[in-house]
């Protein structure tokens, strides 16, 4: 299917999930976080729960991930009990390169399971990844038509840790080294409310215990003082409190789930305002 179709068929859909004069139409965009992105899966979790009609996403790493599986169709339990029994082995392969300590060809088979469709034009929902051009310096944001697992590879390339991926001759890496959240994409995709996922992690305390976790935090340092461009974007952000939770903590999947739930729920009364609703009663006590 070339590029033009794959947009009709984005339209087309679009047009079935929000006619004109219905309403809002409601983009969701998940940051990054590694392990920490599991707390996506309350959040979705919740806005199900109450019928909140997402639709568009957009992703960036860990989110990226989240994101185009629940676009393919994929139920939310079903990724979250992936998403349980994850291992790093299951996405990353240690290896020797001057690019990058570990390759990411293994993503391939782990986002073949997660994954309903493979293809932008066949989503469910409209989806988004953002990755970063190492050439240009600035985000490449992949959606419409086309494969999604590069792009799914790139945007979770994280510099240091996984090689960059090629495309077109350009190395790509970690949409959130320039998008730390998607939301200004949702903006471009004709969301009128956008609704922001970001998993900060607060340093008070921090004892490095790797060469990793030093970049990992000097990397989270130099996107909080990014904050105030994607939170322009952004009707409402939802922060599950991820703090405690290592960047590889796949153990923690079923705690990370909660929180994300509980970061939601307080924002609900906001989103549900939207569509005429009040807030539930035990949201609202």
């Amino acid at each position: 299917m070339g590029r033009a179709q794959g947009i009709l068929t984005r339209i087309r859909r679009w047009a079935r999930q929000s006619p004109s004069g219905s309403g809002p139409v409601i983009g969701l965009a998940l940051g990054g976080g590694f392990a920490r992105g599991i707390a996506h899966l309350g959040i979705l979790k919740v806005l199900e729960e109450y019928q909140v009609p997402v639709a568009m996403i957009a992703g960036v790493s860990a989110g990226a991930v989240v994101a185009s599986a629940y676009a393919s169709g994929a139920e939310v339990g079903t990724i979250a009990a992936i998403a349980k029994e994850m291992k790093f082995r299951d996405i990353g392969r240690w290896t020797i390169s001057r690019l990058g300590l570990a390759g990411s060809d293994r993503m391939v088979d782990f986002i073949a399971r997660l994954l309903k469709v493979y293809r932008f034009e066949e989503m469910r929902i409209p989806l988004a990844i953002a990755a970063t051009d190492l050439n240009t310096g600035r985000p490449i944001v992949f959606r419409d038509y086309g494969d999604v697992v590069l792009p799914i590879r790139a945007s979770c390339s994280y510099p240091g840790l996984f090689q960059p991926v090629r495309y077109r001759g350009h190395y790509l890496v970690d949409g959130a080294m320039t998008m730390e959240v998607p939301a200004h994409s949702l903006r471009r995709m004709g969301a009128t409310h956008v609704i922001a996922v970001s998993l900060p992690v607060n340093g008070d305390g921090f004892d490095p215990r790797n060469m990793l976790q030093v970049v990992n935090r000097c990397f989270q340092i130099m996107q909080s003082r990014a904050e105030r461009e994607w939170r322009r974007f952004a009707n409402v952000v939802i922060e599950p409190d991820v703090s405690g939770m290592e960047w590889d903590g796949f153990a923690n999947a079923q705690k990370l789930i909660e929180r994300g739930e509980k970061a939601a729920r307080a924002a609900l009364p906001r989103i549900l305002s939207w569509l005429g609703r009040g807030a539930p009663a035990a949201e609202a006590a």
